[in-house]
């Protein structure tokens, strides 16, 4: 399939290019006079986009409608259609497609679209692409890792696996497969993978599964305590901390440390005390929407919306106003409450209804700092200060205001809380 030379082309195709638009442009630099025939302003259009030739243009273009064909095709689950497209034209097996783009098998086995099981039309279409020329190793076994991102995906990845799918693949070179149930928190996909060979340290320049389970973005208390269940179920030694004990959602572990200590209801704990290093795990790099540092469990349970564990915790006396530590340059002390405002998962009031309903003050003022990954620009990040700020005022100041919790505003609204 032609693909475009990038470093020679002084313009970039829009995503759905346009056959016509680009003949009219050879017609313009023709009228223009900067040709002498209709092919040379066609060659010089091919050539601003880095085509060598308009024949390649033209043929790329072509692509991109047909590769659009075949996602509609594998969408509706028209798998005649699909055979079709794929016999006549058997570069399309490779053609840019879904995540990474790394193909229509790829795509397949997502089963994004329609987001549900995959049903037995989706895994016969699977296993002709594999037996008519598509790769189960595209992209670092993209197949399988995309699979394994759901529970309810475990047909799609016994049919991988059964076409040579790699347990142990890196996907894209850097990301071990066992990470990608352990982003999404898919209990069923990571037993699945442990029993069929993954390793449970994998070399990784981005930590363990067990890091990224604890620091993913994903917020589902029950998947992460069954995650972490598994991992102890296949031999994985978790340290025996406060902070570890609230990630499995154990009530039980947490009565021994607080029978040990009746402190750890309201100490304010480290990065390190959060997210242990010897798991490969870096406070800074643990995707959170409120900052964590210096925070009490109380702080942890409603970031990561356990109120399971968050109940438990203010009926055996933690402070509903806890504040975190203030560190050397005066940014700390947001409450519990704060936590319950922006979320990564739950846009309840939910968090702020039981806070509320145990004395948590609406009004607290807290002048910390949160630093967020630029959404337009992977290399950039944005550090937001909020000065005195309410749970409210923090809330509408947020970079990101789709992770805010509107019931929870007017929740605390209307106990009293303001800007």
């Amino acid at each position: 399939m032609s693909v475009p030379d990038s470093s020679s082309a002084t313009r970039i195709l829009p995503p759905h290019p346009n056959l016509r638009h680009l003949k009219d442009q050879a017609r313009d630099i023709l009228k223009a006079g900067g040709a002498k025939t209709l092919s040379e302003a066609q060659f010089q259009t091919a050539q601003v986009y880095g085509f060598a030739s308009w024949t390649k243009l033209k043929a790329y273009v072509d692509s991109l409608t047909l590769i659009g064909e075949l996602k509609s095709a594998i969408d509706t689950e028209d798998f005649p259609l699909v055979k079709r497209l794929m016999t006549r034209h058997p570069d399309l097996h490779r053609a840019p497609m879904g995540y990474g783009n790394d193909g229509p098998l790829t795509w397949v086995a997502e089963c994004r679209v329609p987001r549900r099981a995959p049903t037995e039309v989706r895994l016969e279409m699977a296993r002709w692409m594999l037996e008519n020329g598509s790769e189960v190793h595209q992209g670092g076994d993209g197949p399988l890792m995309r699979a394994a991102l759901v529970d309810h995906r475990l047909p799609m990845m016994e049919l991988l696996v059964r076409y040579g799918a790699d347990v142990n693949a890196l996907w894209h070179g850097r990301y071990p497969i066992i990470f990608a149930p352990c982003e999404t928190l898919a209990p069923e996909a990571l037993r699945w993978l442990l029993a069929h060979g993954a390793n449970l340290t994998p070399p990784s320049q981005h930590g363990s599964p067990v890091a990224m389970l604890i620091g993913t973005y994903s917020r589902n208390p029950l998947g992460k305590h069954a995650c972490l269940e598994v991992m102890v179920e296949a031999g994985f030694a978790l340290p025996d901390t406060p902070a570890m004990a609230l990630h499995r959602g154990s009530p039980d572990l947490l009565q021994k440390h607080l029978d040990r200590d009746r402190q750890i209801l309201n100490n304010q704990f480290t990065g390190e005390e959060i997210y242990p290093q010897e798991l490969g795990l870096k406070a800074d790099e643990c995707l959170t929407a409120t900052p964590i540092e210096g925070s009490t469990l109380l702080h942890l349970a409603m970031e990561y919306d356990d109120r399971t564990i968050a109940r438990w915790l203010l009926e055996r006396g933690a402070d509903p106003n806890a504040h975190a530590r203030v560190d050397s340059e005066g940014f700390g002390g947001h409450t519990p409450m704060f936590h319950a405002v922006v979320s990564l998962g739950d846009r309840s009031d939910a968090k702020a209804r039981l806070l509320l309903a145990h004395g948590a003050e609406p009004n607290a003022r807290a002048t910390f700092r949160k630093q967020l990954q630029d959404m337009g620009d992977s290399e950039k990040e944005r550090m937001t200060v909020f000065h005195n700020a309410t749970p409210i005022a923090y809330a509408r100041q947020y970079q990101e205001q789709g992770w805010v919790c509107e019931p929870a505003l007017t929740a605390i609204a209307a106990a009293g809380g303001s800007v």
